[in-house]
């Protein structure tokens, strides 16, 4: 049995008269840009996340380098972000001129908070917390110590919708979330997509006007914005969706648990969670010293996966001038070189787990071959 590592057809299969019922709706309706349904999205996922705001952006990026750019975040200032995130996270940093300063993972693949503290200095203007894989950050210490410093508290979110820490929603916490609705996202669109959410009806407002060209009113411009704008099609499918998030979030840990429960195999380390966190495990992250060998033997027996991420940001070529050199990052090093990405997606049966389980618990690197 071939199992790939991501399925986005099993649940569009399940709700494909609800999800073309709504796309003619809308290419019906002859709205197409900021209207009803970007409206009632912004809405929906503002309560869902428990915040007074969202604003629908053009993608996760956006977001970010949108939320950096607004906070007046730029050249001469520093953001304290984790090394072992998606490049994404760390270029809404320095699109704006602002230069990244990186922290080691915790034992949950999330910045450690016990070591942010001593990265601060006078040029420290905010803090970027990604909530890795679908695992929450250790938020209580973060927005204590934010407060501390009079610092920015920025949430990644691009793997995180409806992920909690003690009780409380991802993009809850800081002064802004950032959120990516990426076809395989958790909630994922049919297309790109993002969102902020915010409790600042300050914000707020600036994030609409620097979607829209940097104009609250059209063709009177306040600022040099940009066009961001989450398109009608994309909200309107985005609040079908949205409807399903806490299933789709459930038959994840219903995979995950599974593997957590029968993968047995000395040279495969599982992820661990955090107390007081609810994952929605956006990954299954397994770290072994053999990643490369164990990928090629998953790929002959037919079962996908995928390395999240093979090289940290402070070594790729893009950030070579920051003249961060390799072994200056450990522990973000060694993850690149060791973590794998199980498959998971909405649906999988249990012939399909079964079929990774065994394989996985079947493996052993040539070199202890006996």
């Amino acid at each position: 049995m071939k199992v790939p590592a991501n399925n986005l057809l099993r649940h569009y299969n399940e709700h494909q008269d609800e999800y073309e019922a709504k796309a003619l709706e809308i290419l019906r309706s002859g709205n197409y840009v900021l209207g009803n349904e970007v409206e009632t999205f912004e809405n929906n996922f503002a309560k869902y996340i428990g915040t007074n705001y969202c604003v629908g952006l053009g993608n996760g990026l956006d977001a970010l380098w949108l939320s950096f750019r607004i906070l007046g975040v730029g050249p001469g200032d520093e953001v304290i972000v984790q090394g072992n995130t998606y490049i994404a996270s760390v270029m809404g940093i320095t699109i704006n001129g602002a230069t990244p300063v990186f922290v080691e993972p915790d034992e949950f693949y999330s910045i450690d908070a016990d070591k942010i503290e001593e990265k601060i200095t006078a040029k420290t203007k905010a803090v970027l917390v990604v909530h890795l894989y679908g695992e929450c950050c250790e938020m209580d210490k973060i927005v204590a110590l934010t407060k501390k410093h009079s610092l920015y508290l920025v949430e990644d979110c691009a793997q995180s919708h409806g992920a909690t820490f003690k009780g409380q929603t991802t993009g809850s916490f800081g002064d802004i979330g950032c959120f990516s609705f990426y076809p395989s996202k958790n909630l994922g669109g049919f297309g790109d997509g993002g969102a902020i959410t915010t409790n600042s009806e300050e914000l707020n407002k600036a994030f609409r006007m620097y979607r829209f060209y940097g104009s609250e009113k059209r063709y009177y411009n306040k600022v040099v914005g940009t066009n961001s704008r989450l398109d009608e099609l994309q909200a309107g499918l985005l609040n079908v969706k949205l409807n399903y998030l806490e299933a789709l979030n459930e038959d994840r840990r219903r995979v995950c648990n599974s593997y957590l429960e029968h993968i047995k195999n000395p040279v495969i380390q599982l992820p661990k969670r955090r107390k007081d966190s609810e994952t929605v495990w956006h990954q299954f992250v397994i770290t072994t010293p053999y990643r490369d060998e164990f990928k090629a033997y998953l790929e002959e027996k037919g079962i996908g996966s995928i390395i999240h991420y093979p090289i940290p940001p402070h070594l790729s070529e893009a950030y070579a001038y920051l003249k961060i050199g390799t072994g200056s990052l450990p522990i973000t090093e060694k993850l690149a070189n060791e973590v794998l990405s199980l498959p998971l997606f909405y649906g999988m049966t249990k012939a399909e787990m079964d079929t990774v389980i065994q394989a996985i618990n079947a493996f052993v690197p040539k070199t202890l071959e006996k």
